[in-house]
């Protein structure tokens, strides 16, 4: 029974035609995955995307634009009595040259290509979002 909605705000780092992901490990499970989290209570959408690049990785963003939210009902992979809502913006790192892992969960950062030919998310909304990154910047 779903008795919970988690909502996740994740950003689009585009640059040179790469965009910038993680790689962490949740549920004991590896995963590739763009930047952004959990939505706190109070607070906004743009706000919880400057919280999470600042605790994560050190850096201050600009938002470009909203880019997609999801449109289907999604159960967790992790929490089967939690909906997911997931909104995802386009956004541009500013101080790049402060850029630092802070998390301890993230494993890595990597710059992908968009026009690689597969598409390497595991995540159902990931998939979508980086097959609309191809359609808008390739």
């Amino acid at each position: 029974m779903i008795d919970k909605i988690n909502i996740r705000v994740y950003a689009c780092a585009v640059k040179d035609k790469k965009v910038l992901t993680l790689f962490e490990e949740y549920a004991g499970e590896p995963l590739m995955k763009f930047p952004g989290g959990g939505l706190e209570f109070g607070e906004g959408l743009i706000d919880c995307l400057h919280r999470e690049f600042d605790e994560e990785l050190n850096v201050k963003i600009e938002v470009v634009e909203h880019f997609y939210t999801q449109e289907d009902f999604l159960v967790s992979r992790f929490r089967e009595n939690e909906q997911l809502l997931t909104i995802y913006y386009i956004v541009d790192i500013i101080n790049e040259g402060d850029f630092l892992i802070l998390d301890p969960c993230i494993e890595k950062t990597e710059w992908i290509e968009i026009d690689r030919p597969d598409n390497p998310f595991p995540l159902p909304i990931d998939k979508i979002v980086f097959d609309k990154l191809k359609e808008k910047f390739l």
